[in-house]
């Protein structure tokens, strides 16, 4: 029986968002986080959340964040299933801003799902990372499935990763010294603008 329990925590422990995924060290993406994955989110010793919906952020979330002393960064883009209906550069920006900024990290990505609006972030990032965009766009449906919106598709292809540059233009690429040989993002603080934070 103590087996039993004992087997049940360590499930709940490991019980982890909708469509969760590492994107690289220190940023996470997936779907909106329920209570039941708190634990799980706890054990990745988050830093901060990049929210990308309109619609508050439930109570019981923010207590969890303030709990475990997590900043939210929300950045209210509508979930648009219109055609020609085009995402917010501006908001998209921002939170890339906030998303490269290694004091954020660790740091999760999420919106209702984890499909459409994240995808297009992390599309962005790429693109920003000099992906190639046939990797980006089979990274993006790798999550979105069936569901995957040619809109989305079409903002990713057409971001100007080089604004990006312009206002964070310190950023450095620096392998780390492990074995596999992931980036990480470096930044120069006196020139990285300050990302705006919503208070928990």
């Amino acid at each position: 029986m103590n087996l039993q329990v004992a087997d049940h925590d360590l499930n709940a422990l490991l019980l982890p968002p909708t469509n969760f995924s590492m994107v690289e060290d220190g940023i996470f993406r997936s779907g909106f986080p329920q209570p039941s994955n708190f634990s799980f989110l706890r054990s990745l010793n988050l830093r901060s959340i990049i929210y990308l919906c309109p619609e508050p952020y439930p109570e019981e979330n923010l207590k969890f964040l303030k709990a475990n002393n997590i900043k939210l960064f929300q950045f209210k883009i509508e979930g648009k299933k219109e055609p020609f209906v085009s995402i917010p550069k501006d908001a998209i920006l921002e939170a890339l801003k906030v998303l490269i900024d290694v004091r954020n990290h660790p740091i999760l990505i999420h919106c209702k799902r984890g499909k459409h609006r994240t995808g297009s972030l992390v599309g962005c990032l790429r693109k920003f990372q000099n992906w190639c965009l046939t990797s980006v766009f089979e990274e993006y449906q790798r999550f979105a499935g069936i569901k995957s919106r040619a809109t989305d598709l079409q903002f990713i292809e057409t971001f100007d990763a080089g604004s990006l540059r312009q206002c964070v233009y310190s950023i450095i690429y620096q392998y780390q010294g492990y074995s596999s040989n992931k980036r990480r993002l470096l930044y120069r603080e006196e020139n990285l603008q300050k990302p705006q934070t919503t208070k928990v």
